[in-house]
């Protein structure tokens, strides 16, 4: 199969070339398309390649600055891309952070100006796909992966699928905690509602027998893994289920926002920082490219959820040792390739298909309690006619509340950035939770048209407005 990237130019490439260079996932590729707007960035994954192909083969790449290029002839797309580069993701975060309010890239008012980049340009190469190649798959890693997926369902149906490794991992590392490691990862006997960035495991079966209880009062099993280091255990007994990390924004928003703001740098600005003094050295690095690369891999890893652990807590190895969105991924396109149908936690509408439910002919949600029409994150069987999303139980009340009201965000958020509806824009930021306030909503979007003059663009344009390029 041809594969291009979209966002070839991206941080975590090499992971995604890594794990087609060895392992299950060797000879799934044949060629590799690296597509960018940013020629300087390009040439410095570029390089990173050569170097780790070196001495790990993997298949043959071709970088171009050219999107019906990139697209022709290709089998599936990888999409990440972050219009307004990490520049854009320290707005993202500082706008609200000044206003005294959570500032993340992808939950609560960052993940909203993050979407109001992010769709449009995704609108545009959902698009173009259409034109170069009709019959690709889209597996999107763009965040906010939730949203940008449901943005592109009109455009693309049942070809485009979102996916995010925090789902994946988290069920990974509570069978582990539990004693019964996932045989071959597969997810059954896995309980998981949410939508991405806002989920509970609410089931671990193994022979039969739901271990999640038993973790849930076992302290030091939870001290084990990193979302059991999150919450206090009895929290976490009260509440019945694991949550997904990012809910700590959501149940510690307090602690979580203070700690931000106590920081010297935001995370947004210590990755830009970073990547800034990286990217040249990394161009010209030669074979040391890929030992460059990977050093800062590690530093960036160790920064991920920093605001957490302010007791001076540090990432275990397992959380270092990178990777999960490559291998989900790549997941995806073997059983797309007619490679062996899998299992794994995706985002995909609501809607079970009607032969796997009871009542044949009548589709019904995933997770009911949500329309079914919108996307959420959920267990899926892949075939190589796509991501098929199953049944899961009702979620509690205060878990279907919050979903119910982060899914009414998002989906004026889809509205504002695909139709240029600047009103809508207003109503997301108003009525998120993490928000809460039309006075704040007002000051947030004030705040990011200030920063992304190309948000006044797309609301004079009414949705036509292309952010791709900037």
């Amino acid at each position: 199969m041809r594969l291009m990237i979209a966002g070839g130019g991206g941080f975590r490439v090499p992971l995604v070339y890594r794990a087609l260079s060895t392992g299950p996932f060797a000879g799934l590729v044949r060629e590799l398309v690296l597509f960018d707007v940013d020629p300087g960035r390009l040439a410095a994954i570029e390089a990173v390649l050569a170097a780790l192909d070196a001495t790990t083969p993997g298949p043959p790449v071709r970088t171009s600055t050219s999107l019906p290029d990139a697209l022709a002839g290709v089998d599936v797309v990888f999409a990440a891309i972050r219009p307004g580069g990490t520049a854009g993701r320290t707005a993202d975060e500082r706008v609200p952070l000044d206003l005294g309010l959570l500032g993340q890239e992808t939950t609560g008012a960052g993940g909203i100006s993050y979407a109001l980049r992010s769709i449009p340009a995704m609108l545009e190469l959902a698009h173009a796909m259409r034109r170069h190649c009709p019959a690709a798959w889209l597996v999107n890693f763009t965040n906010p992966a939730g949203m940008v997926t449901e943005a592109l369902v009109p455009v693309l149906g049942k070809a485009v699928i979102g996916i995010c490794d925090s789902a994946s991992g988290l069920v990974s590392r509570a069978a582990r905690a539990a004693g019964a490691p996932l045989p071959g990862g597969r997810l059954d006997g896995v309980g998981y509602y949410g939508l991405n960035h806002l989920g509970w495991l609410y089931r671990l079966e193994s022979g039969g027998r739901d271990l999640l209880p038993g973790l849930l009062a076992d302290a030091h099993a939870l001290s084990t893994f990193e979302e059991g280091r999150l919450f206090p255990q009895p929290f976490l007994a009260a509440l019945g289920s694991l949550p997904n990390e990012y809910l700590y924004y959501y149940y510690e928003t307090e602690r979580a926002t203070g700690a931000i703001r106590s920081m010297h740098r935001t995370r947004g600005e210590s990755i830009h920082e970073q990547q800034t003094e990286l990217y040249p050295r990394l161009a010209a690095a030669g074979l040391r490219a890929y030992e460059l690369w990977d050093a800062a891999r590690l530093s960036r890893e160790e920064g991920y959820l920093a605001e957490a652990r302010t007791g001076g807590g540090h990432r275990n190895e397992e959380g270092l040792a990178g990777g999960g969105y490559e291998r989900v991924a790549l997941a995806v396109m073997q059983a797309l390739s007619g490679r062996g149908d899998t299992e794994l936690i995706l985002n995909t509408p609501n809607s079970v298909p009607s032969q796997a439910t009871p009542d044949a002919g009548r589709a019904v949600p995933a997770i009911p309690g949500l329309p079914a029409g919108a996307v959420v994150e959920v267990p899926c069987r892949v075939t190589r006619d796509g991501a098929a999303p199953l049944p899961q139980d009702r979620p509690a009340a205060a878990q279907l509340a919050l979903m119910q009201r982060v899914k009414e965000v998002e989906q004026l958020t889809v509205r504002a950035a695909t139709y240029g509806q600047r009103d809508a824009a207003l109503q997301a930021f108003a009525r998120h939770p993490l928000v809460d306030s039309e006075e704040l909503a007002v000051a947030l979007l004030a705040g990011y048209e200030a920063q992304f003059p190309g948000l006044r663009q797309l609301w004079r344009a009414g949705g036509e407005n292309s952010f791709l390029g900037s």
